[in-house]
């Protein structure tokens, strides 16, 4: 994959996430990651009273999206229209979840961007990471945001190393995304949109839009009948 296609226009349609005025100011999405706590906070103070709730500071919840009693939730939070909160899921903070979408039983999220229908149904760990419409994360997959010998995290693209200047980045995935049960998104990973990636694959650097991903160093081109 290379860096052109890493782009904030190439992985994400900005029409489907109230996150549009932020992301659309940076040219790769990573660069956002540092700004998504000021920009939810300040995104909460101007949602309609009629149609979010307010139950602590913080934390803005629409009045159509559904939260299990289980569920912990830490701001700043905004829960969009018709979003789904399940059994014992835990939003640490940071987060801004999109109309339609999927935090399921056990999953875990913080300082991520969760566009519309996006689905994170069962175990999953989402930090630092930006996740594009109607993307979705199978049972047990995760995006690992923290590099082993904890160095700053570089974007692997083809043709060019990126500095990110971060030491907590996980994973890009863009629109129509689909991963597999049990895979690891290492520190950095980004995935071009319409993308599969196979179960219990381990996910390093880029994979192209329109991609199935089997194996590292094994990718075929996707084609759509």
């Amino acid at each position: 994959m290379k860096k052109e296609e890493m782009k904030t226009a190439e992985l994400y349609t900005l029409e489907h996430t109230m996150a549009k005025s932020l992301l659309e100011q940076f040219e790769y999405p990573w660069q956002a990651l540092e700004h998504i706590g000021e920009f939810v906070e300040n995104l909460g103070k101007t949602l309609s009273e009629e149609e979010y709730d307010n139950p602590v500071p913080g934390v803005w919840i629409h009045r159509t999206a559904k939260v299990a009693p289980t569920a912990g939730i830490m701001g700043p939070v905004v829960i969009g229209p018709g979003a789904e909160i399940r059994h014992c899921a835990f939003i640490r903070g940071k987060v801004l979840i999109g109309a339609n979408s999927v935090v399921g039983n056990s999953s875990e999220l913080k300082n991520s961007i969760l566009f519309d229908n996006v689905q994170v149904p069962h175990y999953n760990y989402v930090g630092d990471s930006i996740l594009g419409y109607k993307s979705h994360m199978g049972a047990g997959s995760i995006t690992s945001n923290v590099k082993s010998d904890k160095e700053l995290v570089k974007i692997h693209a083809e043709d060019e190393e990126i500095e990110t200047g971060r030491k907590k980045v996980g994973a890009m995935i863009g629109d129509h995304v689909e991963v597999g049960c049990g895979s690891v998104l290492n520190p950095g990973t980004v995935i071009g949109k319409n993308s599969n990636i196979y179960p219990l694959s381990s996910v390093r650097g880029g994979v192209n839009a329109n991609s199935i991903y089997k194996r590292q160093g094994e990718i075929a081109e996707k084609h759509n009948d």
